[in-house]
């Protein structure tokens, strides 16, 4: 990384995703890890340009933050969302989702796991290319 890239970081990349849960390559630092006092767990998320996760639900809710680049978020059944710096997207308990990036951009959020107690997630299928392309 130069210098000029590292002014721009927040958060180091953390460790490669898991492959079963990610299509593409995506970097998952965690910053809190699950905390049973507090009941959440925090972490900084990197996807290279169109990279995702599968489709997944979190028992307790989530929140996204995006910090950097152009995204997508979508519920089961509800279309895509284009996500940007700056914008927050806060996500029930048990809403079946997925988030990455858009293949044109990296992207980068912090998710917030709440209430963790209640479980961290659940994962499901992969998205497909003919689900992740038709936002175009």
């Amino acid at each position: 990384m130069n210098i000029a890239e590292n002014q721009h970081v927040i958060f180091e990349k953390g460790e490669k995703a898991p492959v079963d849960y990610f299509t593409g390559t995506a970097w998952v630092k965690l910053l809190v890890p699950n905390d049973p006092t507090l009941n959440c767990q925090i972490g900084n998320v990197v996807f290279e340009p169109g990279a995702r996760n599968n489709w997944h639900t979190h028992p307790g809710g989530q929140i996204l933050i995006v910090t950097e680049g152009v995204g997508y978020y979508q519920e089961k059944g509800k279309p895509m969302q284009e996500i940007r710096k700056g914008d927050v997207v806060t996500i029930p308990p048990d809403v079946e989702h997925w988030h990455g990036a858009s293949p044109d951009s990296k992207f980068t959020h912090i998710a917030v796991n709440t209430n963790t107690q209640n479980g961290l997630v659940v994962w499901l299928e992969r998205v497909t290319d003919e689900e992740y392309y038709s936002f175009r």
